[in-house]
């Protein structure tokens, strides 16, 4: 064992004490409510979404992931058209992907919530409340996401392009082949961090009545008045939550960073 396998091992027993001090002091904070547990057992199931909602759809936890999955691929795939219409040297590409990161950044994610679910019904869609969650939701990470990608691509030193065109490559073949998977190194970690920020975000739709875990928390801890109880098991589910997903943001850099992790 080397001196460098070492010095690592010691760091990771090194962060762990602290993190278990942490905890114990985030317990013992917790603990100052004097929370009624029975009732957060009671109400669990149905954050966690063990229960279905009356109506026999999913609820909780299951509703909550299955519109951010679903707004996360949305927003990738509109924040790589995006980065690709700022790098175009057309101009309605460009003007369209500027206009659309401008607005989109530029205003409130819970408006632009409001303005899908009760704006288009006076112009005639009627979205319900799923779709429009997730519309709101990849619109707006869509706009962050095409900067993240605009400037990982740029990051790729123009030698590269040279090289492949040199080899005889087309322009799609280099950017699928070539630039692109470099480019994904730099993206991940702010792509992850924006997905992490869509997840706890995903609370606003709770407005138009979705039941998932914000909806809930609410719903119980105003019908039994034990606000605190609902709120801080929210957080704790949200946290970890999040929690996955940096273990997820670990294993894609693993990956390609060849095994390495920075």
């Amino acid at each position: 064992m080397n001196r460098n396998t070492i010095m690592t091992s010691k760091f990771k027993w090194q962060v762990l004490l602290v993190w278990l001090a942490l905890m114990i002091g985030f317990v013992w904070f917790i603990a100052k409510f004097d929370l009624d547990m029975s009732y957060v057992w009671e109400k669990l199931p149905y954050l966690t979404g063990l229960h279905l909602s009356p109506d026999g759809f999913i609820q909780g936890v299951p509703l909550t992931i299955y519109v951010c999955v679903l707004a996360m691929l949305a927003s990738v795939l509109l924040g790589l058209l995006a980065a690709l219409g700022r790098l175009s040297l057309n101009p309605l590409a460009y003007g369209i992907s500027t206009f659309y990161t401008s607005f989109f950044r530029g205003t409130p994610l819970l408006l632009q919530v409001l303005l899908i679910y009760q704006g288009l019904p006076q112009i005639g869609p009627v979205p319900t409340a799923i779709p429009s969650g997730i519309i709101a939701l990849a619109l707006c990470y869509g706009a962050y996401l095409s900067e993240i990608f605009r400037s990982a691509i740029v990051a790729i030193p123009k030698g590269q392009w040279e090289a492949a065109m040199a080899l005889g490559l087309k322009k799609h073949q280099i950017f699928l082949k070539v630039i692109l998977p470099q480019s994904m190194k730099v993206a991940i970690p702010p792509s992850m961090a924006m997905f992490i920020a869509m997840l706890k975000d995903s609370s606003l739709v709770s407005v138009m009545g979705l039941w998932e875990i914000m909806f809930l928390a609410q719903s119980y801890g105003r019908s039994a008045y034990r606000y605190m109880e609902m709120l801080i098991t929210a957080a704790i589910i949200y946290w970890l939550l999040s929690f996955l997903l940096e273990l997820v943001q670990a294993r894609l850099e693993k990956v390609f960073h060849g095994g390495k992790t920075r």
